[in-house]
This record gives structure tokens, C-alpha cells and sequence, in this order.
């Protein structure tokens, strides 16, 4: 018997898919895709903040050749994991959007230095108080986790939008930019009807390779000026543009941005667990934090930014069917070589942003798909959709009004401007809200009963250590069915799982 457990157990973890390693020939296109759904996303922050401080060509190009080296890291940490460190989940990192406007105005104020002295202390910060966010866990039960996983799906299409427009001062887009992102995602739509499945799990990639293709034919389509001039090598060092400077003001303001990242990084990394049907505990969610403090840190001494989960590369995992974490691994390592080889960094760079917004309507409509699916495990109720319906209103405020919050503190326009801050904020405090048990009732709220092992680990209060966690099943009606551990085995509720 006590080898009977362990085998069972590797058995299922094979079949889960998450610890897989698949085949090289697999591995590579796989990783790439994944490389190639965030790459617009990674390379974005820093031509946008280097350009803000007027950076020349060459130091923009030295940015965003940090950026992905480190983005490269952060990945292998939080996918493979050492010691306290990463989720060991599917999910790529990079470089957070909602850190730009507090850069950009650090690094006006008081130069880039201190903009990397701020990212330091920011990932310092977050790895000592990923242990205490964690416990937070159990503020996402599944009412929580899908609406907030359905916000980041819908905010997402305003980035599919602006690869689409490119760039258009009137905000127009070019019916031409219109046909390549539908031929694309028309092509994604073909693959996955009607190709093989080996080539369906590659539906994206396929359909980038075959849009870029068909861009070559339109003159100025593909712009790969850029690819003759880039170096070959380029060696990423150590406090590049200078020693960080630690300013105090500076560092409050990226604290809270630090903040933003980890509650955004908590709703992508739930979404993965619930994707890949192996529950995000909080022990698991704290590695999980620690990483994105550790690659923070790494970001400002190698001269680029706050790093987070990327919500794209989640609904990739979603659309794919592919769980494996080796495979985000693989992702990272391509760009850390990306970060070292300019000229084929470049080449990617290549892509049209149009057929990006063909693929990006795929990937981030999976994103709220998902989110649908969690919260197909809730009884709705007049209160439980109530919380839906404020949360996503709130949320879709300042995506479909970017200026609302302009007149508003900086420190507001920070929390609030993020429509996935905002909306998750909204879900949490409405659920407290509406559906706080009552004193003494020890059972799970029935309009959030659960129907199954990976969304019962959210909210069981035991629910921290391997995943081999007690937890208790309810009928709609509060009834108690069953008890099972993390694997879905019987046991007994009122034993705790040893940590």
C-alpha cells in the first residue's frame, strides 16, 4: 500500500500534463507560439517609457533586449521553480503595463536610475509580503476568481484593438489592417476544424506564420528594416545605464504598482489552476508571488522593469489544450535568446501588428471564456450576478473611457485606470458584502457551492501546502456530499492535511 499512493499519484500527473515534458519536436513550436502571442505585449513598456525620457535608437534597442532576457528568467523561475520560488504553472512573464505612467513620470522627475532603484525595492517588497497576500486566498472563491478571469479576457481586446488600428491618430483602422487580423483569425478557425491535431495545438503560431506570409505581398506590410542594422550579439549587463538611485518618493509610488501586480498576477495564476485542473494554493500562490518580486528585482538591476504574469499567454494554454509547464519554460528560454541575439529579435519584431490583433482576438476571448467556465461552477442568484454585473462594469469603465479618472489623484488613477485592478477589487469587497456567512456557520455559502476538487481548494480555509488538501463538496442546496484531498480521493473533512 504505501507504494500504491505515489504511483497513483504520478500517474494522474501524467495524465494532468502539467509535469509533462513533451517531445523536442513538440516543444520548440510550442514554446515559440507562446513567444510570439506576448512579444508586441513584452516589447511595448519599454519603447514606450524609453521613448517618454527620449531615448535614441540604440538605447531602445538595449531596453528591449533587456526586456526580453529577463522576461526569458522570470519565465524559467515561475514555470520550473527552486525552492520558494514560482507556481511551477504554464505562465509566461513580462513586463507590467501598469507601471509606464509612474516610470515615465519617476524617470522624468528624477532620471532612469531612479526609476530602477524603485523597481529594486519593488520586487524586494513583494517577495517579503508574498506569504501575507497570499493568505488573501481565500477572499476568490469561484464567484471572485470568474469574473475577475472574464474582466482580464475583456479589458485584453482594447490591446487586440490597438494592434488592429496600429497606431491611427483618429483611432480609425484600415480596412486593410481589418482583412489581415479576419484572414488570420480566419486561419486559426480553419486549423482547428479541420487540420490534424498535431497542427491544432500550434493553431496560433500557424496562423501568425501564414498572416505575416501573406503581408509580404503588400508593400510596407512587413517592415524588416530594422533586421540589417541589429547586431548579431548583445551581451545584457548589470546597471547598464548606471548605479540606481533610491528615491523615496519614487519607490512608494512603484510599492503601490507592486500591489496592482499582485493582484493581477493572483487572477492569471488561478486561472492557469483552473485551467489545468490543479488548484492554486496559498502556499502555492506565495511561490508563486515570490517569483514575480524575484524577477522584479532581477528587472531593475539588469535595466528594465516590474515584471507579471501575462494574462495573453493564459488564454494560449486555454486554446491549445497544451499544459505543460516545460513548454512555458521552453518560451522563457527562447527569450533569453532573443535578449542576446538582436537581429533575430528583430525579425519577430517583424511580425504586422494587425495579423497580432487577428490572434489576439482568439487568445483573449478564450481568457473570458474561461472565466465564464468558473463561474459556471455558482448558483446565480439576484446577489451573485449583481456581483458580476458591478465588477465588469467597473472594470470596462476606463477601457471603454480611457480619460475618466484623469482629474483623480495619482495614486487613484493608479488602482482605477486598470479595469483588472478595479474589477477585482469590486468582485472581492461585493462578495464580502453580499455573501458573508453568518456567525458561526461553518459550511461553504451555497450560492458559491463548488463541483469540483480544483475550485473547492479556493475557499477551503485548510487550503495551503501540496494540493493534497481536505475539502469539503456541497450540493446548491449546502448539503455536504462528500470530502476529498487534492486528487479527488475520499477522506476524512475533519482530519487536516499535513502541511
Amino acid at each position: 500500500m504505501a507504494e500504491t499512493a505515489p504511483t497513483t499519484r504520478s500517474a494522474r500527473a501524467d495524465a494532468n500534463g502539467v509535469d509533462t515534458i513533451p517531445p523536442l519536436a513538440r516543444l520548440l513550436p510550442l514554446g515559440l507560439q507562446h513567444v510570439l502571442a506576448m512579444y508586441a505585449g513584452a516589447v511595448a513598456v519599454p519603447l514606450i517609457v524609453g521613448g517618454a525620457l527620449g531615448y535614441e535608437s540604440a538605447d531602445l534597442a538595449y531596453l528591449i533586449s533587456a526586456d526580453l532576457f529577463v522576461a526569458g528568467i522570470a519565465t524559467l523561475v515561475q514555470s520550473i521553480g527552486f525552492w520558494r520560488f514560482g507556481v511551477r504553472l504554464p505562465l509566461m512573464q513580462g513586463v507590467t503595463f501598469a507601471a509606464v505612467g509612474p516610470m515615465i513620470a519617476i524617470g522624468q522627475s528624477h532620471g532612469i536610475e531612479a526609476v530602477f532603484g524603485a523597481t529594486i525595492a519593488c520586487g524586494l517588497f513583494m517577495m517579503l509580503v508574498a506569504p501575507f497576500f497570499a493568505q488573501l486566498l481565500r477572499f476568490f472563491p469561484p464567484i471572485v476568481t470568474g469574473t475577475v478571469i472574464l474582466i482580464i479576457g475583456l479589458s485584453l481586446m482594447d490591446v487586440a484593438a490597438g494592434w488592429i488600428v496600429n497606431g491611427a491618430e483618429d483611432g480609425a483602422a484600415d480596412p486593410l489592417n481589418v482583412a489581415f487580423a479576419a484572414g488570420t483569425l480566419a486561419v486559426i478557425v480553419l486549423i482547428e476544424r479541420f487540420a490534424p491535431p498535431a497542427l491544432q495545438r500550434v493553431s496560433v503560431l500557424l496562423g501568425l506564420v501564414i498572416g505575416t506570409v501573406a503581408a509580404l505581398f503588400v508593400p510596407g506590410m512587413v517592415d524588416w528594416s530594422g533586421v540589417a542594422d541589429a547586431a548579431w550579439i548583445g551581451i545584457v549587463t548589470p546597471f547598464h545605464f548606471g548605479l540606481p538611485a533610491f528615491d523615496f518618493a519614487s519607490i512608494v509610488s512603484m510599492l503601490i504598482v507592486g500591489l496592482v501586480i499582485m493582484t493581477e498576477t493572483t487572477g492569471d495564476m488561478i486561472a492557469v489552476g483552473e485551467i489545468v485542473d490543479r488548484p492554486v494554493t496559498r502556499r502555492r500562490l506565495a511561490d508563486g508571488l515570490r517569483a514575480d518580486g524575484l524577477g522584479t528585482l532581477i528587472g531593475g538591476v539588469f535595466n528594465t522593469f516590474p515584471y507579471t504574469a501575462f494574462a495573453q499567454n493564459v488564454g494560449l494554454v486555454s486554446l491549445t489544450g497544451v499544459r505543460s509547464r516545460y513548454v512555458a519554460a521552453v518560451a522563457g528560454a527562447i527569450l533569453v535568446v532573443l535578449g542576446l541575439l538582436p537581429k533575430v529579435s528583430a525579425v519577430v519584431e517583424g511580425v504586422p501588428r494587425a495579423v497580432l490583433g487577428g490572434a489576439g482576438i482568439a487568445l483573449f476571448g478564450m481568457v473570458a471564456a474561461s472565466g465564464i467556465r468558473t463561474l459556471a461552477k455558482v448558483r446565480f442568484d439576484n446577489r451573485n450576478v449583481l456581483i458580476v454585473a458591478l465588477s465588469v462594469g467597473l472594470a470596462l469603465l476606463p477601457t471603454v473611457t480611457p480619460a475618466i479618472y484623469d482629474r483623480f489623484p495619482d495614486w487613484f488613477g493608479l488602482i482605477f485606470e486598470s479595469g483588472i485592478s478595479a474589477g477585482a477589487i469590486a468582485a472581492i469587497l461585493l462578495n464580502l458584502l453580499l455573501n458573508q456567512r453568518r456567525s458561526g456557520d461553518a459550511a461553504i455559502s451555497a450560492h458559491d457551492a463548488v463541483r469540483g476538487p480544483a475550485a473547492a481548494a479556493l475557499v477551503h480555509p485548510d487550503a495551503h501546502g501540496t494540493g493534497l488538501i481536505p475539502v469539503q463538496i456541497f450540493d446548491p442546496e449546502g448539503r455536504e456530499v462528500r470530502a476529498v484531498d487534492g486528487d479527488g480521493r475520499p477522506v476524512d473533512p475533519h482530519v487536516r492535511a499535513p502541511e
